[in-house]
């Protein structure tokens, strides 16, 4: 049988609780010709997830989505083998078909994973669609200049960590927003960033401006909230900022309220604001990303950290734990055997 998550309630209340996932089982499906059987093998949690459920996106009963890291079991798609591995979107399911008559955006088209890049979980995050978005919001969006102060919130978190090693290899001086201090010492001693700031600090705000005299010339955004109102006195009328997220506010009714309203706000100091949605840039970019990132991963020039949980039954309490900035790294749940690794 094949084990997954659905939504039990609907709507989902403001934040994830105890009873708004139901797990379910139905037999494993089938291939057809032009399918592929997968067994999934990490799931990515993501913070634009909560979203997708809360406004309806996925159909009822069906199991959660998310990008995952899976091993063909079965294939009737040629150039694809059993042991195999892919990139695809099984959700928060033990088993998914891939291939022909079953639909996708084409931003999420499952591909086989070349090990040559690096570690098959990579492929739900720093060589992935989270490892592009920084690289689409920071890179191509705010084109940090040398010199330039960076801010970046959520600095430990998935992309956050990534997108202030992007400027630092452009030659900015880039200073982190995380929470907990074990947050703040990762994000200077290991990624390398010159001075991060905690958000939890009664001396936030002076702490802030005190990393920053000169001001903001990029600022990328995954926060919003109280964070937001700390960095936006600091921009110019050069300031570049790209929002990526606003996980302050994913248990808002009003979120997309707030997006225009940050933008509105930013704008009116002279600010260059855009939105990053990575869907837009794979098509263009992605050839690129992986040509410039996974050598700089290979080598270490590219630190990048995940937060692991291990079990098909941890899945929700490390979603709703994710939301709370509770992990430490990239999101991630193990359910099945990497045999990459052991």
């Amino acid at each position: 049988m094949n084990r997954y998550w659905t939504l039990a309630k609907r709507p989902p209340p403001p934040w994830p609780d105890g009873g708004t996932f139901e797990m379910r089982q139905a037999e494993i499906p089938r291939p057809s010709l032009g399918q592929a059987l997968t067994r999934t093998i990490y799931i990515s949690l993501d913070p634009y997830q909560w979203n997708y459920k809360r406004r309806g996106v996925e159909p009822e009963g069906a199991p959660c989505h998310a990008r995952t890291v899976s091993q063909v079991v079965t294939s009737h798609i040629e150039g694809l083998v059993p042991g195999d591995f892919v990139f695809n979107t099984n959700g928060w399911a033990e088993y998914g078909l891939m291939g022909e008559a079953v639909e996708r955006p084409s931003y999420m088209a499952p591909r086989k994973l070349d090990l040559a890049q690096g570690k098959i979980s990579h492929a739900v995050g720093v060589l992935g669609m989270l490892g592009l978005t920084a690289y689409a919001g920071m890179i191509l969006q705010c084109e940090p200049k040398d010199g330039d102060t960076v801010v970046v919130s959520a600095a430990s978190g998935g992309v956050g960590q990534i997108a202030g090693q992007l400027a630092k290899q452009r030659g900015c001086r880039v200073i982190g927003i995380a929470g907990r201090e074990e947050k703040c010492r990762y994000v200077t001693e290991e990624l390398g960033f010159d001075r991060c700031v905690s958000h939890l600090s009664g001396s936030f705000v002076q702490d802030l401006q005190a990393a920053c005299p000169s001001g903001v010339d990029v600022y990328f955004e995954n926060v919003g909230g109280h964070v937001f109102q700390a960095v936006l006195p600091l921009f110019h009328a050069s300031t570049r900022m790209t929002i990526c997220g606003l996980i302050a506010h994913y248990g808002d009714e009003l979120d997309a309220k707030v997006l225009a309203e940050e933008q509105q706000a930013a704008e009116a100091r002279g600010a260059k604001v855009q939105v990053v949605w990575a869907s837009e840039y794979v098509e263009a970019w992605q050839d690129a990303f992986l040509a410039e990132m996974a050598p700089l991963v290979a080598s270490g020039k590219i630190r990048y950290r995940e937060d692991v949980r291990e079990g098909f039954e941890s899945i929700p309490g490390a979603f709703a734990e994710m939301l709370k900035g509770a992990n430490f790294g990239k999101a991630l749940v193990r359910i099945a055997r990497d045999p990459t690794i052991e």
